[in-house]
């Protein structure tokens, strides 16, 4: 309903004064933009009592020399107006900059009511800390967190005149999460006015007390502090410090009572309710000034500290001295170099994170120190159109009950799971993202609401543990999943490794090798313990198929005969016969050996030197009195001929699979000279055996692992 007004209206000449004031000092075009803007709000406002009004907020971001676009978003970006007014009009009539910012304002004052406001720990410092983060880290413009507490600020000042149910709940979060922010920002008017607000609500009768203590009210207490400045000022004057610059401002109450409550004391025992600085160009002024502020006042020895002889262990250097100043009232004074104060305000001394104790985050203090510069800075040029992206690593999530998970960036469900439990992500075997089920691979987003859906037995999978899968991002999550593996049952270990080998052993065509020896190769002193290694997968089917190559070379062995000792002869067909020349090689059609396969040669009666894969079953059968003919052979350096090799392809008969497997062949260039298929009705099963050509055994495992990438393709085999 649209709200009609006349020029004697309060309201009206309330919502004229905040255009005034927000278009000042504003070109004639932006003056438009904001008046634009204020007058869709008041056609739609009717904003409830308890809920900050958008051009309060936009008048108190004003004076922070905030610019249009941030002004513009503040009007239009309270949820309440948000139901009313469509993204679509606000990109119709202000661009799509000011619609997106628009668009982060609403959607960061409805987070609070969703989410943050409901997580369970919110007192916890470590997951306060992660709201903190997840708020600077979902944002995409930095600005919008600067909107947020310029409403959190208006909002407490109205709850803090009703009895609205969730009063305490707004200013325990805004001590949790908001005024940290606005102490991030370096925004320290808002902060105190959050802390203090909050703090009124949350502890009246402490906030009565020490407001009472004080004796005057906050106008009193800056009054007495610029009177103390103008007096140091005019003594640093008579002494030709000059370039000394003096300034002040008394502590508010919410920092009063956390002072006196972390040193258990009363507030007669403070010294620095109020607090001076003064700024001077070298090491030896501050010195001077100390003299002069001693001399002029008389000092508190037990609260003299000398920070700049001996630091703090951040670096923070500082002369901190209190005095007892006109009428009797203590007053504190830091003296330090305009340098020490640069250090101390951008360096590591004034860090957030050593301030609030937590660890620093290089990402959000570049966004922290941009938006600073966008509150100082007067180029308009810089002011419009400013965004700062965050660049973080981290992910943010919630659980089912509220709490927030911080995350590396490329997480999945199922790091989520191990992350709340290892347990949980033993037994984790779907998940539902916001309502939804989605895979285990599913990439978390910031803000998604992730439920865990488990089994009741644990039953990791080793695909979890192939980074190329996407399962798990996080290597703490795999190690988690590999220590599950290691300590599971002897025995089952020992079954999964023996199948594994043997399972190798079958698709190398090596079934004739000891495993004996295999052990030894791999370095291990009994078979069963091989398995076991295995089955953990501390053993990779890489390294099995590397031993089992290297232990094909029987020829080596047999050759000690003077001749094959002798020269090797180059033949033209691609095969070396080691002391022999001019014999007629063929390729044994029992084990159809290609180039890099490990070969021998057998001689026969009739047909030259046969050339046989080393691991062929037929020579490591041989007869005794047959291993004299076995000769050493290897291919030579031309070996650009092309071999028939048999393979067979096992899988679930359906219509197309003939043409899939046909289709790789013909994309790898692999030449077929037969198929023959045999499908099992029963089953529904079909085993084809295809010849093929290739050149080596490269491209011969190249094919074979496209092939086995197949829709329902359960095995592919060379065979003999």
């Amino acid at each position: 309903m649209k709200h009609t007004f006349s020029a004697d209206d309060e309201l009206f000449n309330s919502v004229e004064s905040s255009a005034e004031h927000l278009c000042e000092g504003c070109t004639r075009n932006q003056s438009l933009m904001i008046r634009q803007a204020i007058e869709l709000f008041w056609e739609y406002q009717h904003i409830p009592t308890n809920y900050p009004n958008a051009l309060h907020v936009a008048c108190q971001l004003k004076s922070m020399r905030t610019d249009v676009p941030t002004l513009v978003s503040t009007i239009l970006g309270n949820d309440v107006l948000g139901r009313e007014l469509s993204l679509d009009i606000v990109h119709e009539k202000f661009g799509a900059d000011i619609a997106d910012l628009t668009r982060q304002v609403r959607w960061l004052n409805e987070l609070s009511v969703n989410d943050a406001q409901n997580a369970t720990g919110l007192g916890s410092k470590d997951q306060a800390e992660m709201l903190r983060r997840m708020v600077l880290t979902m944002v995409e413009d930095i600005r919008v967190v600067l909107v947020k507490l310029g409403y959190r600020t208006q909002r407490l000042y109205k709850l803090v005149k009703t009895d609205h149910p969730t009063r305490e709940q707004v200013a325990k979060e805004t001590l949790a999460i908001y005024a940290p922010l606005a102490n991030r920002l370096g925004l320290g008017q808002l902060k105190w006015e959050l802390e203090d607000v909050a703090f009124r609500i949350l502890e009246p009768n402490a906030y009565k007390r020490i407001a009472s203590a004080l004796e005057e009210n906050r106008a009193a207490r800056e009054s007495y502090i610029n009177d103390f400045v103008a007096d140091l000022d005019r003594r640093l004057v008579e002494h030709k410090l000059q370039s000394a610059s003096v300034f002040g401002r008394p502590k508010h109450i919410y920092s009063i009572w956390k002072k006196m409550r972390s040193k258990r004391i009363e507030f007669d025992d403070l010294f620095d309710v109020r607090a001076v600085r003064v700024l001077v160009d070298d090491l030896t002024q501050c010195y001077s000034v100390l003299g002069i502020v001693h001399t002029a006042w008389q000092p508190i020895s037990r609260e003299f500290d000398d920070y700049v002889a001996h630091p703090k262990e951040n670096g923070y250097q500082s002369l901190h001295t209190a005095v007892i100043g006109p009428n009797g009232k203590s007053v504190e004074v830091q003296i330090r170099t305009k340098e020490m104060d640069d250090e101390a305000e951008n360096g590591v001394a004034a860090h957030w994170a050593y301030k609030e104790g937590g660890s620093s985050d290089a990402a959000l203090q570049r966004s922290i120190d941009t938006l600073k510069l966008l509150l100082e800075d007067t180029d308009d040029l810089l002011l419009e159109g400013f965004s700062q992206q965050l660049d973080s690593e981290r992910v943010y999530v919630f659980t089912p009950k509220g709490e927030v998970i911080d995350l590396v960036k490329g997480a999945t469900p199922l790091d989520f799971a191990y992350h709340v439990h290892s347990e949980i992500g033993h037994r984790c075997r779907g998940s539902k993202v916001n309502g939804s089920i989605v895979n285990l691979t599913y990439q978390l987003q910031n803000g998604d609401r992730v439920e865990v859906l488990t089994t009741r037995e644990p039953a990791p999978s080793r695909d979890w543990l192939n980074k190329s899968l996407g399962y798990l991002k996080s290597s703490r999550a795999r190690g988690k999943v590999r220590a599950w593996f290691n300590t599971q049952d002897h025995a089952q270990h020992l079954a999964e490794g023996r199948a594994i080998l043997d399972r190798e052993l079958k698709r190398l065509k090596s079934a004739g090798i000891s495993i004996d020896k295999i052990t030894r190769k791999l370095k291990f002193d009994k078979s069963a313990d091989l398995f076991v290694a295995l089955g953990r997968n501390e053993v990779t089917v890489s390294q099995v198929a590397g031993a089992i190559d290297h232990l094909t070379e029987p020829a080596k062995k047999l050759l000690t005969s003077e001749a094959a000792q002798s020269r090797v002869n180059r033949r033209p067909d691609s095969i070396s016969v080691r002391g022999v020349g001019n014999l007629l090689t063929n390729i044994a059609t029992c084990c159809q050996p290609v180039p890099d396969d490990h070969i021998v040669g057998f001689i026969t009666r009739s047909k030259g030197v046969s050339i046989h894969r080393a691991s062929c079953i037929n020579m490591l059968n041989l007869p005794e009195d047959e291993l004299q003919r076995l000769i050493e052979v290897e291919w030579g350096a031309d070996a650009s001929d092309k071999y028939p090799v048999d393979i067979l392809v096992v899988a679930f008969d359906r219509v197309g699979l003939l043409r899939d497997v046909s289709t790789v062949m013909a994309n790898n260039k692999a030449d077929v000279i037969a198929v023959n298929t045999l499908s099992n009705q029963e089953d529904q099963t079909a085993e084809m055996k295809i010849s093929v050509l290739v050149s080596n055994m490269q491209e011969l495992n190249t094919l074979l692992e496209k092939v086995r990438q197949l829709r329902n393709v359960s095995s592919v085999e060379r065979l003999l």
